[in-house]
């Protein structure tokens, strides 16, 4: 009987040993994963659907956001009046370097982005480490394009905007695609399309798997 019990006792501790490792194993998956970061800037007449829509996906991604605000305060007024608390100013991030820099779109709120030095500097540098950038509505016109981040001429990329603003793109191709996908540049059209670029911002920046999820969790058609 006490042989048995030893044996019993050993094979408990075989288990618990191999559960241990186990941990560890998936402890060490969790960490091994890179976190991805993101910074969403907004400003007084941002859209706000845009806005929010994708910094709400993100974070279910687990991406790391940073709100920033362009100005003088933490508050901004959006285009329909709603009221967002940024997480820092512009100025407080402008050191930093981020996996994704999304600018939505809106009026006058990508003329104010377009105008922000901060974060112009922040996107050349992005655009230059060809490191993702992605605009929406009235921004890959009013902002990407007049930066140069859409090319010119032959070497103009594909993309897409508001239709109001769809003209202003050098490249035509696919100005009617709800999410177009250039290299590192990603554009959309509007509140409508936010949540599927959402969505393509997460199978870049993470997985196909967590979009998947995501869009799924979230009730999302086609996610």
């Amino acid at each position: 009987n006490n042989i048995n019990n030893n044996n019993i006792n050993n094979n408990n501790i075989n288990n618990n040993n191999n559960n241990n490792n186990n941990n560890n194993k998936q402890t060490n998956r969790k960490t091994d994963m890179p976190e991805r970061t993101a910074l969403v800037a907004i400003a007084a007449g941002s859209e706000e659907i845009e806005a929010v829509c994708v910094v709400d996906t993100l974070r279910r991604a687990a991406v790391t956001v940073t709100v920033a605000a362009v100005g003088d305060a933490l508050e901004v007024v959006c285009a329909r009046g709603t009221r967002i608390i940024a997480d820092a100013k512009i100025a407080d991030v402008a050191s930093q370097t981020f996996d994704l820099i999304y600018v939505p779109g809106g009026m006058p709120g990508a003329k104010h982005l377009y105008e922000c030095e901060v974060l112009v500097t922040l996107l050349r540098a992005q655009h230059e480490a060809k490191r993702c950038i992605a605009a929406i509505c009235a921004a890959p016109a009013v902002v990407l394009n007049p930066l140069g981040m859409l090319g010119d001429g032959d070497d103009a990329i594909q993309a897409t905007a508001h239709p109001f603003f769809a003209s202003q793109l050098p490249n035509q191709s696919k100005v009617n695609e709800r999410v177009v996908t250039s290299g590192h540049v990603v554009t959309s059209r509007g509140p409508g399309t936010a949540l599927e670029l959402a969505l393509q911002l997460v199978r870049l920046l993470v997985s196909n798997e967590k979009a998947d999820e995501i869009g799924g969790a979230m009730l999302v058609n086609n996610a």
